[in-house]
């Protein structure tokens, strides 16, 4: 299994951590960050502010959020190439324990294909429409109405490729998107219990996350959950 760590070489405050990813998890190697601020490093998108899909995304895409996505863009791209069935994908502000996600590994092993994504996220808040196993306190589940980040997560090479022929035209955020499982036609699984955190704040901040103005804020919150209650419309079914 090959692991790739999402990191733009220019972020010295995060270098450490990503080399110690590089090291706990198998086969790692670092993946240079698209620079969304860069057109030339995004001109092979285009955008959209946020009515390409429905529900229409309420929110302006910020530059770091379009290098993300062509982060990770250009990664599946990398495996379908490269015919890699299986990877670990992560951001470069997550830490792992080595012993746990070793676990989590081998649970997921037997059943993870190149149709598969599974997120491995750092937050346990999804509820499950199936357990798909089930080992002490780690489970692979289904879940109903699929979480948000992708600081880690396995993905496989038909999946990647299927999501590469949905998003050369993106107008919200990678995990925004992935949430449109009847868009992009892949189901997403999730691995709960994996013991993995996100440190952003120990190396420097995030390179997503903002603090919009305090009268801003209100109106934000309120257009995200009018956006959140239309996904629930949109859960994930056994078999579907």
């Amino acid at each position: 299994m090959r692991s790739f760590i999402i990191h733009m070489s220019s972020s010295t405050a995060r270098q450490k951590n990503a080399a110690k990813l590089c090291q706990d998890l198998p086969n790692g190697e670092l993946i240079e960050a698209v620079d969304g601020r860069d057109p030339q490093q995004i001109n092979d998108v285009q955008l959209f502010p946020g009515n390409l899909h429905r529900p229409e995304y309420p929110f302006k895409l910020r530059p770091a959020e379009i290098g993300v996505f062509q982060s990770h863009r250009r990664i599946w791209q990398k495996m379908v190439d490269e015919k890699i069935d299986l990877a670990i994908t992560t951001e470069d502000d997550l830490r792992i324990d080595p012993e746990r996600m070793k676990q989590a590994l081998e649970l997921i092993k037997p059943i993870a294909t190149p149709d598969h994504y599974i997120r491995i996220p750092v937050k346990q808040r999804e509820t499950a429409a199936e357990v798909l196993a089930r080992r002490k306190d780690l489970r692979l589940i289904l879940p109903k109405v699929i979480g948000l980040q992708c600081v880690c997560q396995l993905v496989g090479r038909r999946a990647a490729e299927r999501l590469l022929a949905v998003t050369n035209r993106i107008d919200r955020p990678i995990d925004t998107f992935l949430q449109m499982h009847w868009l992009t036609g892949q189901p997403i699984h999730s691995l709960q219990g994996s013991g993995n955190q996100e440190v952003a704040g120990e190396i420097g901040g995030s390179t997503i996350q903002f603090r919009p103005p305090v009268s801003d804020k209100l109106t934000r919150e309120f257009k995200r959950a009018a956006y959140r209650a239309k996904l629930m419309q949109h859960p994930q079914r056994v078999n579907a």
